[in-house]
């Protein structure tokens, strides 16, 4: 029986969410994750291609009559290059709006060695069951192409929880023209959750800086606290049987200890050897049990012009996760929700294994991320890194917005932790906010970042360091604007800047019309690592610019 629904509405527009994330007081998360595996192997192949148009486009090339001979053999070159790039273009399959023919012609793909698939326009390609692995289309081991006009792939609301699009190793996806929709990866076995204080405290001592502060320490001693180590997980864990899920209700077993991955991306998961470009496309209301509400990249992803919006992530990447290599051009990443952080993007991220029905920390995995005129805006985490998360790994932000988003922890704007290098150049970090520290920016835990000709304006933060929180790490900013930050919360302090123990480098740099609850309203430090060169300027804070702060900078006054 046919499984669509032809729908000639437009892409529907994104709807803002309600602020769920930031309340104070948030404790003892706990829910639920996945922890069966999601297999490698791609759905069996289905048998006829009824249905299936087949349209040939041949390209035929005619040389002027002048320099004819001179000319052919340069043009024979040119062409026979465009064909190899456009090879699938040339035998396009026309696929009718149908689910049925939509699965079989994936699979056929697959078996011939790729394809260029047109999907129907203005399509919606409603998704109402699963192969045994969690996927609702065939897994794409081949060079594929899905091309829709205004077309839709949605999972079903009345269907059981399974992710849309799977890349394995080898594979590699183009998708132009489309919306990714609905899918969800769902708990086989219920999971407490990790708490998002638990694992900051293993980046950063400012959680029990915080607590001292509001039980009367002087800050300079609260300042004292340093990270925790990870608690080691119980030596029970090697040995833990192989995971498992009922999947219509078949036991099926993963390969090993349950790792990030398996139950990662709603939408498209990216296997390590797997590619994905993704053209003109959006992802909306794809939830992930883990990690990557609604991408997952452990390969190589290109988002080009494409918005990911209205995704959730119980762990890291309420919109994406990236552990592979990632690039993200002219594309919007908005309105994302994610439990532990990196509500927006998360590039890298901390591991768990389950024991006794809780899950433990087990090392990170981190990422290369690109990011270009893009706009990263109104995401929102209970935990840290509110727009952008990097863990370990290496990420640049050129010519782009990170505004608006909203972290509980830190990082309302942006976290690197963990030795992570941050380049963040002709941007604007803008009107983010925590309760924590680091309203624009944080950088935790040894990690490096460097911020050119950028703004980092009107953030707010509840504790420490409304535009950058530094802790134990070294930023430099050049050309760049500090400006509008307020530090709100009774025990707050350093507006501007806030630098606990590492090193900060001013550079032709501006740190000004930035306040606090408390002195200093521009720069704090408690050491003598911050230096400013003779452009450089902090004026105009409130109460003071550095007075107040354990050490003042050379060349700050009042």
């Amino acid at each position: 029986m046919s499984n669509y629904l032809a729908n000639n509405d437009d892409r529907p527009t994104p709807r803002r969410r309600r602020k769920l994330w930031v309340a104070s007081g948030v404790a003892g998360l706990t829910g639920v994750v996945s922890i069966a595996a999601v297999g490698v192997a791609g759905a069996g192949a289905v048998g006829g291609t009824d249905g299936v148009k087949w349209s040939t486009t041949q390209q035929v090339s005619r040389d002027d009559a002048r320099g004819e001979a001179e000319h052919d053999g340069k043009k024979a070159e040119h062409d026979g290059k465009k064909r190899d790039r456009d090879r699938h273009d040339e035998r396009a399959r026309e696929v009718p709006c149908d689910t049925d023919k939509l699965i079989e012609a994936i699979t056929l793909a697959n078996n011939r060695n790729g394809a260029t698939l047109r999907l129907a326009e203005r399509c919606t390609y409603k998704l109402t069951r699963h192969d045994k692995w969690g996927n609702g289309l065939p897994k794409i081991t081949q060079p594929i192409t899905l091309k829709g006009d205004r077309t839709k792939i949605e999972r079903d609301a009345t269907a059981k929880p399974f992710r849309i699009l799977n890349v394995g190793p080898g594979g590699e996806l183009t998708l132009k023209g489309l919306t990714i929709k609905g899918g969800q990866t769902a708990p086989a076995k219920k999971m407490s959750a990790p708490e998002p204080r638990e694992t900051w405290s293993q980046l950063s001592g400012s959680g029990e800086a915080t607590d001292a502060v509001q039980g009367g320490k002087p800050l300079v001693t609260a300042l004292q606290a340093a990270p925790k180590a990870p608690a080691a997980p119980p030596a029970e864990t090697e040995a833990t049987a192989p995971a498992t899920a009922q999947v219509d209700g078949e036991q099926v077993e993963a390969e090993g200890d349950w790792e990030p991955g398996r139950f990662d991306g709603a939408g498209l998961l990216v296997q390590p050897g797997g590619r994905a470009d993704v053209h003109d496309t959006e992802f909306v209301e794809n939830q992930s049990g883990a990690n990557g509400g609604a991408v997952a990249n452990y390969g190589q992803t290109l988002l080009d012009e494409s918005r990911v919006v209205d995704n959730t992530a119980f762990l890291f990447g309420g919109g994406i996760l990236n552990v592979g290599v990632l690039k993200i051009e002219k594309s919007a990443v908005r309105n994302n929700q994610a439990i532990i952080g990196g509500a927006g993007i998360s590039n890298g991220l901390v591991k768990f294994k389950p024991y006794q029905d809780k899950l433990h920390h087990a090392g990170i995995d981190n990422g290369t991320l690109y990011v270009e005129k893009s706009e990263i805006e109104g995401n929102e985490t209970t935990g840290f890194g509110g727009g952008i998360l990097d863990i370990g790994g290496q990420t640049s932000v050129k010519h782009s917005k990170v505004s608006d988003n909203t972290a509980l922890i830190a990082g309302g704007g942006i976290l690197a932790a963990k030795k992570s290098q941050l380049t963040l150049a002709h941007s604007t970090v803008a009107k983010n906010s925590t309760a924590g520290v680091g309203g624009g920016l944080a950088v935790v835990d040894w990690s490096t970042a460097t911020v050119d000709d950028s703004a980092i304006k009107d953030n707010v933060a509840g504790f420490f360091g409304a535009g950058l929180f530094n802790e134990d790490s070294k930023t430099t900013l050049r050309d760049t604007e500090v400006t509008g930050n307020r530090a709100v919360g009774l025990f707050a302090a350093g507006g501007g800047i806030f630098n606990k123990g590492g090193w900060v480098y001013l550079t032709k740099t501006k740190v000004a019309h930035n306040s606090a609850a408390n002195k200093p309203g521009g720069v704090f430090t408690n050491n003598d690592g911050v230096l400013l060169d003779d452009k450089s300027v902090i004026t105009d804070n409130r109460p003071t610019n550095c007075l107040g702060s354990p050490v003042i900078p050379d060349g700050c006054f009042g």
